[in-house]
């Protein structure tokens, strides 16, 4: 198969969808790889890197997309890369379509195969593609949290792990998944007073046992998130329905009982957010204020260290990627019911019923065209 893995154009995105370790794999499964110049220098991977293991290098992303059988990316394609886009293409990347009408139908229009790493799951629930990119955004939520927390951010000027004799700051977590939890091992390390809150009983329980005692848990549900946010120095937005557009948790009326400088950092941006008020940004311009309440929205979080970011997510998206250069896209999604479950739009069909939900389309059952 020829594969093609173009250079990342969204807003200050470094990450790139292979490295050059991935390339060698590929190659040596006697694949042909099409990189784009430039490609991996964000993540610290020069165009060499990749010539010294087989990969052929080309100048423009408009012939990587005109060769390549299968794309590898990390983000979804925008506006300037649907016309690259062809009938029968494996595009394979983030798509988070529930979260985007334009994107969903510019993918059925164009006719390719869009696998998204964010929907392959294991029959124990695991997300496999997403939990490197959710690990990453839950630890910089935190970060980034403490940093506009700070007076000359627009925070309300609290560190989060207090002195002695000064409380630490209040952390608030919507969400106890991956994204939840390691937000919450990064707030107490940094000696915050964290309260994570989730709907399943035996993940709060879990959580319990596994974080240490500057953590608490709560069920959620509304009168708890009210609660909880109205002391909150640090609110982030965690929840996940995989492949699903995000409920509104927090609605805009809610700030009212927010502290004025609170910082909100919603990781669910990318399937709409949890948190009403919250609309996407970038890492050029990453905050907003709304009602007195700092919003904080990038979409592609991770995209701030793409060194770790492409290192973790080529990880987990390798083994995958060479089971559908070997097989071919149908029968690779016939043989593992996790792949199978990554495919969200088959030559202009929705196959992914949270897709089809989110703007009241038709859902054709995915075994009806595999």
């Amino acid at each position: 198969m020829l594969i093609g893995v173009p250079k990342e154009i969204k807003t200050n995105e470094n990450r790139v969808g292979l490295v050059p370790s991935g390339a060698e794999a590929l190659v040596g499964a006697g694949h042909g790889v099409f990189v784009e110049a430039g490609a991996g220098e964000g993540s610290g991977f020069p165009d060499s890197d990749y010539v010294a293991v087989g990969a052929t290098i080309l100048p423009t992303a408009d012939e990587v997309w005109a060769k390549a059988e299968m794309i590898i990316k990390v983000k979804e394609p925008i506006a300037v890369e649907y016309p690259r886009m062809r009938k029968g293409q494996v595009l394979y990347t983030y798509f988070h379509f529930a979260a985007d009408e334009t994107l969903t139908r510019a993918v059925m229009a164009s006719g390719a195969i869009a696998i998204a790493y964010e929907t392959v799951q294991l029959a124990n629930g695991h997300l496999p593609l997403l939990t490197p990119m959710s690990e990453v955004a839950g630890r910089l939520a935190v970060q980034q949290g403490a940093k506009y927390n700070e007076k000359l951010f627009g925070g309300r000027g609290v560190l989060l792990g207090g002195v002695p004799g000064v409380a630490p700051a209040e952390v608030v977590i919507i969400g106890g998944g991956v994204v939840g939890i390691n937000s919450a091992k990064m707030a107490a390390g940094m000696g915050a007073h964290v309260v994570i809150l989730d709907t399943s009983l035996d993940r709060l329980r879990y959580l319990d046992d596994v974080l240490p005692a500057n953590v608490d848990t709560l069920y959620s549900n509304r009168h708890n998130i009210l609660a909880a946010i109205a002391k909150a120095d640090l609110i982030i937005g965690a929840v996940l329905l995989p492949g699903k557009k995000a409920p509104h948790l927090i609605t805009k009326a809610d700030l009212a009982g927010v502290p004025n400088g609170c910082v909100i950092v919603d990781v669910a941006v990318d399937q709409g957010g949890c948190v009403e008020t919250i609309k996407p940004t970038t890492h050029e311009d990453p905050t907003y204020f709304v009602d007195g309440v700092l919003h904080y929205a990038v979409a592609n979080m991770p995209g701030a260290v793409p060194r770790t970011s492409t290192l973790a997510l080529t990880n987990a998206t390798l083994g995958y990627a060479i089971t559908l250069a070997n097989l071919g896209w149908r029968a690779a999604c016939r043989a593992d019911g996790a792949l199978k479950l990554g495919l969200n739009v088959i030559d202009g069909k929705i196959v992914y019923g949270g897709v089809a939900e989110a703007f009241g389309l038709e859902c054709t059952p995915v075994d009806s065209v595999l």
